[in-house]
């Protein structure tokens, strides 16, 4: 890392320390191939939840992120209440997914699937440019 920003190995050791102690850095992870795995097929199900309260909110979520097929979950807003990400073998696995699991919970209004057909993440974030012109001061 220090030689990809220019700054000596104890600078940089310095300023992630500094990251992790205000919170920037929450963690590491590992980037796992999901043909590796045995699951190459992803979908994005849209899920609405009725009747909308905060405990049946809360229960869906608890539940659905301890699914071994989510890779991810988004609480939303919108016509959706929850986006969740999942990874299967094949598309068989998304259809019993959203039979079998989803369709079976009383609280699932709405189910809305979208296979993905590859999933690109950036390399790294970085910080958005604060692009807003300056305040002005007033008259002087």
């Amino acid at each position: 890392m220090a030689a990809k920003t220019g700054v000596s190995p104890s600078t940089s050791l310095e300023r992630v320390r500094l990251l992790r102690e205000s919170g920037v850095i929450t963690g590491y992870h590992a980037a796992v191939d999901l043909d590796a795995v045995g699951r190459p097929v992803q979908a994005l199900i849209s899920v609405r939840i009725r009747p909308p309260a905060r405990p049946v909110i809360e229960g869906f979520r608890e539940w659905a992120a301890r699914l071994p097929e989510v890779i991810g979950l988004f609480v939303t807003s919108g016509a959706h209440d929850f986006l969740l990400h999942i990874a299967v073998p094949d598309v068989n696995g998304v259809y019993a997914f959203v039979i079998d699991r989803l369709t079976e919970r009383r609280e699932v209004a709405d189910v809305q699937t979208t296979m993905a057909y590859e999933h690109v993440r950036p390399r790294r974030i970085d910080p958005v440019a604060d692009e807003r012109p300056p305040r002005s001061r007033g008259p002087r």
